[in-house]
């Protein structure tokens, strides 16, 4: 369940003192990290910033609180590092898709199809953005990376429409931030509303066919809007 407390002070995520890694624990900071940011990133989907405990997170990791502050100085600066990786593997995957080697209408179906699969696939990352929406964007406009991490998102999408207005495919005056956000609100509904949805409509969104056609809807849906009227 989503938690949308500011703030809340808990004395058993107090940092300790700063020290440097406690020896014999690990010989690999990166994997230690790693460990780390994939326990937390379930912890703060599912409990939320307030919610989540670096004591129980510790406790599901190969590491102690210690380090764990050691290497993030403190809860909200794990909440931060989680949300910073978890837009870093989102755009990662999106730049292996290759859209400049396809024709425009090919790469924009291409791109929708992939973030309508990713999104069902990752619904910690659908509850980390909504937690983070909660809180007003607060703890994202502190990072350093986050907004560098999804300019090549805009500038991607921006290749594939320009490309497609040049060859007479789409019809031009659309703005790539506005579609872009299209394009996420079809998909993440399919995750951010899909309990609600199926108790009131008795939808099964766990049935592959409904899940291949509802991806099929959104792709069309968007590269009719997109297309040039014939």
């Amino acid at each position: 369940m989503l938690t949308a407390h500011m703030h809340a002070s808990d004395p058993t995520d107090a940092p300790p003192r700063r020290t440097r890694p406690e020896s014999g624990r690990t010989n690999d900071p990166e994997a230690t990290m790693a460990n780390i940011l994939e326990v937390a990133t379930r912890e703060f989907a599912e409990k939320g910033l307030a919610g989540a405990r670096i004591d129980e997170i510790a406790a599901l990791t190969r590491t102690s609180k210690r380090m764990i502050y050691y290497y993030f100085e403190s809860k909200e600066g794990l909440y931060i590092a989680v949300l910073e990786e978890a837009y870093r593997r989102i755009r990662h995957i999106e730049s292996d898709l290759h859209l400049e080697d396809l024709d425009p209408e090919a790469a924009l179906r291409t791109l929708v199809a992939f973030t309508c699969d990713y999104q069902r696939g990752n619904p910690d990352f659908i509850r980390l953005v909504l937690n983070e929406n909660m809180h007003r964007g607060e703890f994202m406009a502190r990072s350093t990376s986050i907004q560098s991490l999804n300019i090549p998102a805009i500038h991607g999408l921006r290749s594939v429409y320009e490309r497609g207005v040049a060859a007479g495919v789409f019809r031009a005056g659309l703005d790539p931030v506005d579609l872009h956000m299209s394009i996420s609100a079809l998909s993440v509904f399919n995750v951010a509303n899909r309990y609600t949805f199926a108790f009131l409509f008795k939808h099964d969104f766990d049935d592959l066919a409904s899940i291949a056609s509802r991806r099929d809807s959104i792709v069309e849906m968007v590269v009719r809007f997109v297309r040039v009227a014939s």
